[in-house]
């Protein structure tokens, strides 16, 4: 590596030799490709014995280090002529996925590489433009030029143009804490497209925000982002979209009910309501039980969503408790004749609790007994009381009758 270290620094500078001096690097490099044939090669490699598969690899000893030295000259050239760059990130698109020793060695060099060279213009050139198949190293450059570093608006600039080049939105991870609300808003329905564990990543982004203004979303603002999507119109699965909303919710400590209840009572002012808000209602419901009848417009949005959404929502209303099942009954009287009647059925009845059969009239309420049973008992009791003060006369007369013999 000294002698690595020799050549970059003190020969290469010298215009005399310094023209050999790449073209050895280069000619390196290029051996590292040439060791895997790409492409259409590597499929017809497929066909032939197991021995003759191995001939690429007899020419570049299968390990990382064995390609780490072939590259190594190339990529010290680099940190003194960035220009050199782009034809590393070339012949890492034309390297086959069978080539796993040359691409570890490839991205062990590159964050060495990118910090020393920063976001130079030939770098931000190659960002901006990027050879094809280059993906995968393209998204190392990024996370190593904005890990625990604010990016430079020059950085950022280009992150942008490859993004409206691509439209591929994981492009824009590395910058996604340093963008405004207006430039989040409309690539947030391709965040929620992804696959979970990127719209976490995604997600943890945007609500880190930048040091100098914070987030570019609120906990409740991405709420109601959310639940604004409409899946037909972006093309996205609804269940990508409840699936983003349940993963919202399960982070208690940022999503927490004042942030529920500042969502859904924006939410609830929408005509129509959107599709999620009854779904989110009963999520928040079990998640803090007393939330939607705390706060009045919530209450009202919901009944409003059951009436719309019945008989579908008789389900989520016979799991409010009695006082609010009563509530929403008078509210609506004419809720309760088909709520009653789906309440009978067997398999429905056998799951409610008592005081919810006892709202619905399906059941007596044992704290007050109705008026007959009031009559019958106060009639026994008076019964006994005559029965009573009959057996205490009768005892009277006994023991007079004895003192007087």
């Amino acid at each position: 590596m000294k002698a690595i270290r020799l050549v970059a620094n003190k020969l290469f500078p010298m215009a005399s030799i310094s023209k050999k001096i790449e073209d050895f690097a280069n000619e390196k490099l290029n051996s590292v490709l040439e060791a895997f044939p790409s492409g259409d090669s590597a499929a017809t490699e497929t066909t032939t014995p197991e021995a003759d598969k191995d001939v690429g690899l007899e020419k570049l000893s299968a390990s990382v280090t064995d390609a780490q030295t072939l590259m190594s000259l190339y990529f010290a050239l680099c940190t003194k002529k960035h220009s050199l760059l782009r034809h590393v990130f070339a012949i890492y698109g034309s390297l086959p996925q069978a080539a796993k020793q040359v691409l570890t060695a490839v991205h062990r060099q590159v964050p060495i590489l990118i910090r020393t060279i920063g976001s130079s213009p030939d770098l931000l050139g190659i960002i901006s433009d990027p050879p094809g198949d280059s993906r995968d190293l393209l998204m190392q450059v990024l996370q190593t030029l904005t890990d625990a570093a604010v990016p430079s608006t020059e950085l950022i600039s280009s992150i942008k143009n490859l993004y409206s080049k691509t439209k591929d939105v994981e492009v824009l991870f590395a910058i996604l804490a340093h963008l405004p609300k207006d430039e989040v808003l409309p690539v947030f329905p391709s965040i929620v497209n992804l696959p979970m564990d990127k719209f976490q990543t995604a997600l943890s982004r945007i609500l880190q925000g930048s040091p100098q203004n914070g987030p570019s979303l609120d906990p409740s603002e991405i709420l109601i982002v959310i639940h604004v999507i409409d899946p037909d119109k972006e093309g996205i699965p609804l269940k990508k979209v409840m699936d983003a909303c349940s993963a919202c919710l399960e982070q208690r400590t940022i999503f927490t009910q004042q942030v529920l209840a500042k969502a859904l009572n924006q939410l609830v002012e929408q005509i129509p309501l959107p599709l999620l808000f009854m779904r989110t209602v009963m999520q928040a419901i079990g998640v803090f039980p007393a939330l939607i009848w705390k706060y009045p417009k919530l209450w009202v949005g919901f009944l409003k969503c059951a009436i719309l959404t019945k008989p579908q929502s008789y389900g989520v209303l016979l799991q409010l408790p009695a006082p609010q099942l009563e509530n929403s009954l008078s509210k609506n009287p004419t809720l309760k004749a088909p709520l009653v009647e789906h309440a009978e059925q067997p398999n429905v009845r056998s799951t409610l609790p008592r005081s919810t059969l006892v709202v619905l009239g399906l059941a007596e309420d044992q704290q007050q007994p109705p008026p007959a049973a009031s009559q019958a008992q106060s009639s026994q009791n008076q019964a006994t009381e005559t029965s009573s003060s009959a057996a205490d006369t009768t005892t009277e007369v006994t023991q007079e009758s004895s003192a007087a013999s």
